[in-house]
């Protein structure tokens, strides 16, 4: 492959320890011949530059001692910064003691016994240009490029032999600290009181490595501080290495974090790594950050080519809205307070660079369990699959309050439709994804249903979905959704079916109250266009039909109004409005076209025992309001085998105003006047007008109490307009 790759600071650090860890052990060696070990500096000095271009500087005496150990004691060492960067080295030492067994060193062994550095410092930033003060280091010993066609240089083992003559001691590095600077962002950190402690080095023998120090972030105004015990493995050819029984503990504070201090763990049992075999593997790792806890398992194969993960994850039951205000994010407002409060994952889990595949998932949140599986394939362009089926759902506990009286009546899939418009078309546009979804009791705008099965299909710009509800309020119901978003506006079509639905407990749980009653069949046809929910309301267009059987219409009671009208005829006293009005019905149909989001219905037809109604009218989608006619005609006798059911002459006119959600119901009261009963009305007129008949009128409103009065108030100017325009 052209071009190198840059080495990571952790990379960079080790190196320059062990060189001058390597120049000292040196220096030890050769000073069992020179005697004076600072007649050894300039060669050192001379080597570094030569080797990368540095400058050493080596201040005061290197001193050697015999007893116990042939040892070597320096002071102050600093090498020097690249060019563009700023004066001060890139790493300094205070001071540094070694010590080497001085009978395997006749043989032509190095065995260290010990060695501690005090004071090491590390000044590594990156410019504005987005260049390393290390990188000259690493261009030094980039390989040459290969063409494509030429195999790349096959690396060499490092001599076993060689690194049998050479064993370390115990390893201390006492207050050291790294300084990083990025000047294209600005960031800051300082790791200080840096401590390292470890036993004896043997290759292939596990060393107890004991780590501490702190991290200063500038930027964010947090401290962490950091502590490391584990046993480490390493061979002798530095290319396998295992990690036993790691601890790590990050006590992270600040102003900005939860209750100013935050305690985190993680475990390994055990975790190695086999650069030959270019595999990571992992077991026993346990995650905990205040009351979360994450256990996994798994092991990485083909490092460098195409990393392939593969695992089991599993986080144990917690709190996520305590989580989620100890890390201060902020948790939505929602219809329960205690939502949120249990969250439990568990999963298999594949993955690799560029796509991550879920398996045997259970997720269980609160009161409900999800499990199946989902998939995501090229993270760039992702194609997204799913299968997941949940026991129980209540999707309103996680929405915010909401008044019932103030939602608008609609059906799964034009609620679907509202919510999708809600996404940006270039989201959608790019959606690539099949998948399906089982509910076995939902809970969903207040609704209750059972048997929820919805399944997506998203690709090139449309996207297609199909739901049915196997029980619904005794019924069911079977929608489809066809979204296109190739161009600037969404094109969508609708067809959706409802059967032998109970509308009274459906309208009871969404609005809190019924106004129609009885088994409801309908379908709908619909297409519209638009980018919003008032876009495509007001583009609608389509068919709908349906068929209610054996129900009644709550809050109003046509017989009641008739016999209103039939008392007024005569004379009588009309009788106050009741709340339980009602009106049975053995049927109401019809059929009604949609244009431009406006409802025109042409044969409404409803029968009851006694009256037969048809009507003609509209109704607005936008706004809601309705103009319906309603035309009532007075069963005088059935209908026979050999005769059609006879109606009285005079239809009663009812007037159906307001909206869909407040309906109101006016009597036409001037249609009733024929010329059979205009003379009754004359003369009961002529008789109101006696000072008798008056007396009694005002002596019954006089009666009548304080909310009755105004009622009659009310209806007073009403009257008095129908006698004008009759008479």
């Amino acid at each position: 492959m052209a071009g190198h790759r840059v080495r990571n600071p952790l990379k960079i650090i080790l190196s320059i320890v062990a060189g001058l860890v390597l120049l000292l052990i040196i220096a030890v060696s050769a000073a069992v011949f020179f005697i004076n070990p600072n007649s050894f500096k300039p060669a050192m000095i001379a080597v570094v530059k030569d080797k990368i271009g540095r400058d050493l500087v080596i201040d005061g005496d290197v001193k050697l001692a015999f007893f116990p150990a042939l040892g070597l004691t320096t002071g102050k060492m600093t090498l020097s910064n690249t060019a563009g960067f700023d004066n001060q080295p890139l790493a300094s030492l205070e001071a540094s003691h070694i010590n080497v067994e001085l009978m395997p060193l006749l043989a032509k062994k190095i065995e260290v016994s010990g060695i501690v550095l005090t004071g090491l410092t590390l000044n590594l930033s990156k410019n504005q240009q987005g260049v390393h003060n290390w990188d000259d280091l690493t261009a030094r010993h980039t390989p040459p490029v290969t063409s494509n066609n030429t195999a790349p240089p096959v690396a060499q083992a490092l001599p076993t032999a060689a690194l049998s003559t050479f064993a370390i001691g115990a390893v201390t590095l006492d207050h050291a600290q790294i300084n990083w600077q990025n000047q294209q962002t600005g960031k800051q950190l300082v790791f200080k009181d840096l401590n390292l402690k470890t036993d004896k080095v043997i290759f292939n023998q596990p060393v107890t490595v004991d780590l501490a120090f702190v991290v200063d972030n500038m930027d964010a105004k947090t401290t962490q501080t950091i502590k490391l015990n584990t046993l480490l493995t390493v061979n002798d050819q530095l290319d396998t290495l295992a990690l036993n029984h790691s601890n790590l503990q990050v006590v992270t504070a600040g102003d900005s974090i939860p209750n100013k201090s935050l305690t985190s763990s993680l475990t390994i049992a055990d975790s190695s790594l086999s650069l030959p075999q270019q595999t990571f593997k992992v077991t026993g790792l346990q995650l905990k950050a205040g009351d979360l806890t994450l256990d996994a398992d798994g092991s990485t194969e083909h490092l460098q080519d195409n990393p392939v993960f593969q695992g089991t994850l599993r986080v144990a039951e917690f709190n996520l809205a305590k989580l989620m205000k100890d890390f201060a994010f902020a948790a939505p407002v929602m219809r329960d307070p205690t939502a949120l409060n249990k969250l439990a994952i568990s999963v298999n889990v594949s993955a690799t660079k560029d796509s991550l595949d879920l398996q045997n998932l259970a997720l269980k949140l609160d009161g409900s369990t999800i499990s199946g599986s989902t998939s995501i394939k090229n993270f760039a362009a992702p194609n997204i699959a799913f299968n997941l089926a949940v026991d129980s759902l209540n999707v309103d506990n996680y929405l915010p309050p909401a008044d019932k009286s103030k939602k608008p009546i609609t059906s799964p899939t034009i609620a679907l439709t509202a919510g999708a418009a809600a996404i940006p078309v270039e989201v959608l546009r790019k959606l690539n994804a099949n998948g399906d979804l089982a509910i076995a009791t939902l809970k969903i705008n207040d609704l209750n249903v059972q048997d929820v099965h919805f399944h997506l299909s998203a690709k090139d710009g449309v996207v297609n979905t199909a739901q049915t509800i196997k029980q619904f309020y005794q019924g069911e119901y079977t929608g489809n959704l066809t979204m296109d978003v190739r161009n600037a506006q969404k094109v969508l079509a609708i067809d959706e079916k409802l059967s032998r639905v109970q509308v009274e407990p459906l309208l009871i749980d969404f609005k809190n109250k019924a106004v129609l009653r009885g088994m409801l069949d309908a379908s709908a046809q619909l297409n519209g266009r638009g980018n919003t929910t008032a876009e495509l309301k007001s583009s609608l267009n389509g068919a709908f039909r349906f068929v209610c059987k054996d129900g009644a219409i709550i809050g109003f009671s046509l017989q009641k109004m008739l016999d209103k009208a039939k008392a007024m005829l005569k004379g009588a006293d009309v009788a106050v409005d009741s709340a339980n009005e009602q009106t049975p019905f053995v049927e109401i149909s019809g059929t009604s076209a949609i244009n431009n989001g406006l409802i025109s219905n042409q044969d409404f037809v409803a029968r009851t025992a006694k009256v037969r109604v048809t009507g003609i009218g509209t109704a607005h989608l936008v706004t809601e309001q309705l103009d319906y006619k309603l035309t009532a005609n007075l069963l005088k006798d059935k209908a026979t085998a050999t005769e059609a059911e006879q109606f009285h002459e005079t239809p009663m006119i009812i007037a159906v105003g307001g909206t869909f959600s407040k309906p109101t119901y006016t009597l036409d009261v001037a249609a009733l006047i024929t010329d059979k009963t205009k003379a009754k009305v004359e003369q009961v007129l002529e008789n109101l007008q006696t000072d008798e008949n008056k007396a009694k009128i005002q002596q019954a409103l006089d009666n009548l109490k304080p909310e009755d009065q105004e009622k009659v108030k009310k209806l007073a100017p009403k009257l008095g307009k129908l006698f004008k325009k009759l008479f």
